[in-house]
C-alpha cells in the first residue's frame, strides 16, 4: 500500500492521476460491494447487553456473522440485495479516488519542495499528505457516502424510491445538514488511521525484512502493509460504526431493515451510548467482514490504478513520437 502510494509522486500528469484514481475506485467498489452491504447491515444491528434479541421493544432481523448475513440477504432480497446502494457508492468511489490521489500528489509535491532545514522526513510527508488527502476526499464525497449507507440499510420495504427521490426527500425533510450526518466521525477516522498505519508500517518493515521469515507475501513491504492496515483499521473501527449509526438518523430512522436503531446525536454521545448498551461487541460489529474487504479493495484499487496510469503514459508517449 505504502509503496504503491509513494510511486504516485513521480508517475503520470495531474489529469492522468485523476482519471486513473477514478477508474481504480470505480472497479474496486463494484468488486467489494456485497461485502460492504454485509458490513453495514451488521454495524446497524443493535444488540442490547441485557437483551441480545431486541431493543426498544422492537424485534429486528438478526444477522449472525458474515456468512449468515450473506445467506439472509440472498434469501430475503435476492442477489441484487448485495448491491444495494451501489449507484451512489460508485459515484462516491469515483469522486473519492480522484480527490484522494490528486490531493495526495499535490500536498506531497508541496511538502517535498520545502527547503532545509524545514523539510520534513519522508514518513512525516507521507502521513500529512495521506491525512489531508483523506480528509478532503471524505468531506467532498460525504453526501454520497450517506446515501450509500441509507440505500444499503433498506430491506424489502423501500425507504427511497430512487436516487433523485432520496436527494429531494432529504433536502426537504432534513435540509443541507441531513447530507452530512456523522461527518465528524468520518473525518476523525482519517488522521489516527493514517498515523497508526504509517507508524506500524515503518516499525514492521525492518522486522519482516528478515530473510529467515520466508514471507508468503513475497516482500516485507507487502506483509508490513497488510498487517499495518489491519492494526490501524481495527483501532479506528468504532468511529466507522459510529458514522454508520449517525448516517441513518432522521425521520426515516425506523423504516430501515433494522427498525430498532436508537436515536443518536453527536459523535461522543453515540460512542458512549453504543459502549454502554452494547459493549465492545457493539463497537466492533462487522469488523471481520471489514478486514476481509480491505485486502481485495486495496489490491484491486492499486492494481487498476497502476495499469490505467501505465496505459495512459504509454499512449501519451506514442502520440508524442
Amino acid at each position: 500500500m505504502s509503496g504503491g502510494v509513494t510511486q504516485l509522486k513521480d508517475e503520470g500528469s495531474p489529469k492522468q492521476v485523476v482519471v486513473a484514481g477514478a477508474v481504480a475506485g470505480l472497479v474496486s467498489r463494484f468488486v467489494i460491494a456485497p461485502l460492504d452491504v454485509i458490513k453495514i447491515r451488521l454495524q446497524l444491528q443493535i444488540h442490547s447487553l441485557s437483551d441480545p434479541v431486541s431493543t426498544l421493544g422492537v424485534d429486528g432481523p438478526i444477522y449472525k456473522g458474515t456468512l449468515g448475513t450473506l445467506k439472509h440477504i440472498l434469501r430475503e432480497e435476492g442477489l441484487t440485495g448485495l448491491w444495494k446502494g451501489n449507484i451512489p457508492a460508485e459515484a462516491m468511489y469515483l469522486a473519492y479516488g480522484s480527490v484522494q490521489f490528486s490531493a495526495y500528489t499535490y500536498v506531497s509535491h508541496t511538502l517535498s519542495g520545502v527547503p532545509p532545514p524545514y523539510k520534513l522526513p519522508d514518513p512525516a510527508n507521507s502521513f500529512i499528505s495521506g491525512a489531508l488527502a483523506g480528509a478532503c476526499a471524505t468531506t467532498s464525497t460525504y453526501p454520497l457516502d450517506l446515501l450509500r449507507t441509507r440505500f444499503a440499510a433498506q430491506g424489502t420495504d423501500r425507504v427511497y424510491a430512487s436516487l433523485l427521490g432520496s436527494l429531494r426527500q432529504i433536502a426537504t425533510t432534513e435540509g443541507p445538514r441531513g447530507f452530512f450526518r456523522g461527518l465528524g466521525a468520518g473525518v476523525s477516522q482519517i488522521v489516527p488511521y493514517m498515523g497508526l498505519f504509517f507508524a506500524s508500517y515503518e516499525s514492521l518493515k525492518p522486522v519482516l525484512a528478515n530473510p529467515a521469515l520466508h514471507l508468503p507475501f513475497g516482500s516485507s513491504d507487502a506483509a508490513a502493509g497488510v498487517i499495518a492496515s489491519i492494526l490501524a483499521k481495527t483501532a479506528v473501527y468504532p468511529l466507522d460504526t459510529t458514522r454508520k449509526r449517525l448516517q441513518v438518523q432522521g425521520p426515516t430512522r425506523s423504516r430501515y431493515v433494522h427498525r430498532n436503531i436508537p436515536m443518536y446525536e453527536g459523535v461522543i454521545r453515540t460512542v458512549r451510548n453504543i459502549w454502554k448498551n452494547e459493549g465492545v461487541r457493539g463497537m466492533y460489529r462487522g469488523l471481520t467482514v471489514s478486514l476481509i474487504k480491505a485486502a481485495p479493495a486495496s489490491a484491486v484499487t492499486m492494481w487498476t490504478y497502476e495499469r490505467v496510469i501505465g496505459i495512459m503514459v504509454r499512449m501519451e508517449k506514442k502520440l508524442e513520437s
